[in-house]
């Protein structure tokens, strides 16, 4: 093949979106719940859920990273959200473990991080 990588030319199968994103826990139910009450996520009965349209970030860090919290996370789950204030609000106000600190980027928004009570580290967007 000559010029390009085969995903961008249409040479090969690739997949098109996130189908699915799945948690171990002690306490399964406790932890869906924490995710409805606390984030608001209202998946259904089956865990489907229908979430707006938007960008999904996609991208590896270095197996040392401190980014995700604990070394043993090894992925994290980013949130899109509209006001990054009032979400890390909410959360405190629920009692939920949320960082103090926040980041801002240049172009690309404002992060801020929360645990579930699993011990999760989660990363929140409010995309620029």
């Amino acid at each position: 093949m000559t010029g390009g990588l085969a995903w961008q030319d249409g040479g090969m199968e690739r997949v098109v979106g996130i189908g699915g994103y799945f948690l171990r826990a002690a306490d399964p139910a406790g932890l869906g719940a924490w995710y409805r009450d606390c984030l608001g996520l209202d998946a259904d009965e089956n865990g489907v859920w229908r979430q707006e349209a938007g960008v999904t970030v996609f991208a590896t860090f270095e197996s040392g990273t401190e980014y995700f919290g604990d070394r043993g996370q090894r992925t994290m789950l980013n949130f899109r959200v509209r006001d990054l204030d009032a979400m890390l609000a909410q959360l405190r106000e629920k009692g939920a473990e949320v960082a103090e600190e926040t980041q801002d980027m240049a172009g690309v928004g404002r992060f801020g991080w929360v645990t579930d009570p699993e011990g999760n580290r989660i990363e929140l967007w409010q995309p620029a």
